[in-house]
């Protein structure tokens, strides 16, 4: 029998990434093309679809040739991405302006607005409480700010569907990204017309919703084209990139812990049943009747990408992670704060600005980076703290995105945490929707088997005692810091706009 191959898309906030795997789990071939951010104004997040599909078709050849092998080897595709993310598009598929990044902040104000006018109706109905980064919220901003666009809108299409439209010319989405949208009813698994009409906006616009794992079409003969992938391969529907990444690393029953290093810092643990617990988000999971509850800050990797670009363009991320290990904890007195575009959870405050506090002459670029390294880690235990206040209870954690491979990072995640790290083979979004694709085109039997057969244990990280307790007393003031500066970052955000 011939070896089957999948082929696994991740839209990310800063680029796209392409992986193969056998079906063992083998990563035989991967490659990554970058995606631009505009960002027009304090607080916005903008990106050009168009420039998805161009690294799309940059990043899938290179794949190929990584993998050396033939587009026809590919059995099936999955394609995911951030959730949350509106591509609207008019007559003839036009696209009519730039995507709304998850982590754009402009619609604060219609979302209180929502959340006054309706909140209990839209978290009892969709799960989740409006805030700027929810579909629904950017909605009402553009019934606001544009309504001749919003009058043109045929399709809204969330940012992983637009994507996959590219290669099937198919319109969908499945129940976890249109729960993402906050317009879907969790009781009857559709659309809810009592959602959409809270901003003014027509059901018919909205895409149908199928599984995850269903094959929704096959690549066209114009795609293959642009692509190099083979015409004909089929393609699931596939679902956003926290929903497979969670699925990707094994965490199939309820109780298993999860962080996200990536752009953004996401904290999940997967439930049986939705877990409402607003502002913490629910959404469905890959495998039948569970959900996962997700928390998350703004900046994360894209923090670290920061610092690494402004203090460290000539060694990178490696010249980084080396100077952050050798450095004491604590880096000497410097603390982090890391809301680099305002923060999400626990504070939800689209104001709030980053921070190094305690700075002294005798600090360098050694000390930067162990304390962006232990801030981000800060930022994490607050999500941690949040959630167990809610009643939520974590043990083991398993970590994903490309912030894991750092040894240093995982341990100081470990002792901040209190938690043990475990790190698994491949742990990103486009290993989960190769394991989709997987399970959509039957060279996996279902969700249970294709995780006991393609996830696999690679390290395990305990927390270092007498670094825990010294950290314990760090957040404090990290804690301390964040409540004192909070109406300074105001007062700066109103003297600087």
């Amino acid at each position: 029998m011939a070896q089957k191959y999948l082929l696994g898309l991740d839209l990310g906030a800063g680029s796209l990434k392409a992986t193969i795997i056998d079906a063992a789990g083998h990563i035989i071939g991967e490659a990554a093309h970058p995606i631009t951010t505009k960002i027009p104004h304090f607080g916005w997040s903008e990106q050009d679809p168009a420039e998805w599909f161009t690294a799309l078709c940059a990043a899938i050849p290179a794949a190929l040739e990584a993998a050396s092998l033939p587009a026809s080897a590919i059995s099936g595709i999955g394609i995911s991405a951030g959730a949350h993310i509106p591509v609207l598009t008019g007559a003839e598929g036009t696209i009519l302006r730039p995507a709304i990044m998850w982590n754009d902040q402009r619609a604060a104000p219609q979302a209180a607005a929502l959340h006054e006018k309706a909140g209990a109706k839209i978290i009892a109905t969709s799960l989740n409480r409006a805030n700027p980064t929810w579909t629904l919220a950017m909605l009402a901003w553009l019934q606001e700010h544009e309504p001749a666009t919003m009058a043109r809108v045929k399709r809204l299409y969330l940012a992983k569907d637009w994507l996959r439209a590219c290669l099937t010319g198919t319109w969908e989405t499945d129940f976890s990204d249109a729960i993402g949208a906050l317009l879907a009813d969790n009781a009857t698994k559709t659309w809810s017309p009592e959602l959409a009409a809270l901003i003014g906006i027509n059901p018919a616009i909205l895409p149908p919703i199928v599984p995850p794992a269903h094959v929704v079409g096959t690549v066209t003969p114009e795609a293959a084209a642009r692509t190099g992938l083979a015409a004909g391969t089929p393609v699931i529907c596939c679902s956003n990139d926290t929903t497979v990444e969670f699925f990707g690393i094994g965490a199939t029953t309820p109780g298993i812990g999860g962080v996200k290093l990536a752009t953004a810092g996401v904290l999940y643990l997967a439930t049986l049943g939705p877990e409402v617990h607003p502002p913490i988000s629910c959404y469905p999971h890959i495998m039948p009747g569970m959900y996962y509850a997700a928390t998350g800050t703004n900046s994360c990797a894209s923090a670290h990408r920061w610092l690494r670009d402004l203090m460290f363009a000539e060694g990178g991320f490696e010249a980084m992670d080396t100077l952050a290990a050798a450095t004491p904890p604590g880096a000497r007195g410097l603390l982090f704060h890391p809301y680099l575009q305002g923060e999400r959870a626990p504070y939800w405050d689209p104001l709030l600005r980053a921070d190094f506090i305690g700075l002294t002459i005798t600090h360098g670029k050694p000390e930067f980076a162990r304390a962006m390294y232990e801030g981000l880690a800060f930022s994490l235990r607050d999500l941690l703290d949040a959630a167990r206040a809610l009643g939520f209870s974590f043990g083991t954690i398993r970590l994903m995105g490309g912030g894991a491979r750092s040894a240093c990072w995982r341990q100081i995640i470990a002792d901040v945490t209190g938690l043990t790290i475990e790190r698994t083979e491949a742990a990103d979004a486009s290993f989960g929707a190769a394991l989709l694709a997987g399970i959509g085109t039957s060279v996996f039997a279902g969700p249970e088997d294709a995780v006991a057969r393609c996830v696999r244990l690679a390290d395990v990280t305990v927390p270092n005692p007498e670094r825990q307790q010294f950290y314990e007393k760090l957040f404090h003031i990290y804690k301390d810091a964040q409540a004192a500066l909070a109406g300074i970052n105001h007062r700066l955000h109103g003297l600087a706009g």
